[in-house]
């Protein structure tokens, strides 16, 4: 269970980093909150998961699909640039998360 808790953390932190960006710097109401209503459900599940998990391996995994959902979910809505290189690192990324979860 305690993966899925991360798991869950981790999409909850692309939400809300992608609420950040559409909250224009906590400018507009109704962005800003479900950005901080998002924090703080990704850092309780992100709790319920340290229950059982080491802290190191899941803050590790939960920043990592928080980084990896944020590029994509930024290549889709925000038309961000998408190059080999950018790919390759995301690659890593991901091999590190999957290299953390085998290694428990």
């Amino acid at each position: 269970m305690e993966w899925f808790y991360l798991a869950i953390a981790g999409f909850l932190e692309v939400f809300w980093a992608i609420g950040l960006k559409y909250s224009q710097g906590f400018t507009k109401p109704l962005p800003s909150l479900m950005t901080v209503l998002g924090m703080a459900a990704s850092f309780y599940f992100l709790s319920l998961s340290l229950k059982s998990l080491p802290i190191g391996t899941a803050y590790a995994v939960w920043t990592g699909i928080g980084t990896v959902g944020t590029v994509l979910f930024g290549i889709v809505l925000f038309a961000e640039p998408v190059g080999f290189m950018r790919l390759a690192c995301i690659m890593l990324v991901v091999s590190g998360i999957i290299g953390l979860k085998i290694t428990i």
